[in-house]
């Protein structure tokens, strides 16, 4: 972690936590997903800022030491790009490589959509575009799909899901959710958070997370609760309803996209059909490239660092 700088600075109307480090060279912005924080990102950063770029990575709203509003309808996907925009204005560029993850990768498909030209090209992990099917509601569709215990629906009722969490422990909560590499969707037990996403928590940590990695985000998540990061779940109806004029809207912008085949999202949703049947090349007329990576789970930008790392520097260094 050595020389990472941190600050926080003012974004639409609240403070951020940023890490950054490269002082020279092109930007590249890293969006990180749930439930994580810029520090998922920390050999990504010492490996761009390495080769000449300037790596920023943001804990996004309602996430570690940036503020977290109280209201659950400030989370929507407008308020997340209105804060990156401003992030791009405050670091002085027009335009930055993006680079994100999860929750991070759908917030940057909407900042592709609608400020395509602040983004050179776009580096997605796991969620690739989530097609907006206008007859029915996001959160109703996976509930169709999968019932009362898929995650999502789950989170959608406010306090619920924090007092369940509260029960196992935030270490719990993120040992077994980092480390898990089970497929398919991700069903909840009833009425309690149980084993989460993992009935298989390992004694030991896998070799790419340390105790000190998880510490980490523990000690963030004990100071912040879960509020800030479930109330992007508790938006995708919102967001389904706010997005309805970008219905059908082509990505322009030049896109990689990478996942492992143990992925849950990858192993869900219909996802492979998508990615490898035309609709995603479809929507995204500028996919340059799907790579999947074996024997690889979720989090791939931590568990295989330095193939995310050499993977984004050889797409980023052709613009």
């Amino acid at each position: 972690m050595e020389g990472i700088e941190h600050r926080r600075v003012e974004v639409n109307g609240i403070k951020m936590h940023i890490a950054e480090k490269g002082k020279e060279g092109p930007v590249v912005l890293f969006l990180h997903g749930f439930p994580e924080l810029w520090y998922s990102w920390r050999h990504q950063i010492v490996a761009l800022s390495s080769l000449g770029y300037r790596a920023v990575a943001p804990d996004l709203r309602g996430y570690g030491d940036t503020d977290a509003p109280s209201s659950v309808s400030s989370y929507t996907g407008f308020h997340i790009v209105g804060d990156l925009v401003a992030l791009i204005d405050f670091l002085g560029v027009d335009q930055v490589f993006l680079v994100a993850h999860d929750w991070g990768a759908i917030i940057g498909w909407y900042l592709c959509m609608f400020r395509p030209e602040r983004i050179k090209a776009y580096v997605c992990l796991s969620v690739p575009l989530l097609r907006r099917n206008p007859k029915i509601r996001t959160v109703d569709a996976m509930h169709a799909a999968y019932g009362d215990d898929y995650y999502i629906c789950r989170f959608q009722e406010p306090g619920k899901m924090e007092a369940e969490m509260a029960e196992v422990g935030t270490a719990y909560v993120m040992k077994s959710t980092l480390t898990t590499r089970k497929t398919g969707p991700p069903i909840f037990p009833k009425g309690e958070f149980g084993t989460g996403f993992n009935s298989d928590t390992p004694d030991t940590l896998p070799s790419w997370l340390t105790e000190d990695d998880l510490t980490y985000f523990v000690s963030k998540f004990e100071k912040t609760g879960f509020t800030g990061a479930l109330n992007y779940y508790r938006n995708f109806n919102l967001n389904w309803e706010l997005m309805a004029p970008w219905n059908g809207v082509k990505i322009k912008v030049p896109v990689k996209f990478i996942t492992g085949d143990l992925d849950m999202v990858y192993t869900s949703l219909n996802m492979k059909e998508y990615i490898h049947g035309g609709g995603f090349k479809e929507d995204v007329p500028n996919l340059e490239e799907v790579i999947i990576q074996k024997g690889v789970a979720h989090f791939n930008n931590q568990e295989a660092a330095e193939e995310i790392s050499n993977h984004i520097y050889e797409f980023i260094k052709k613009f």
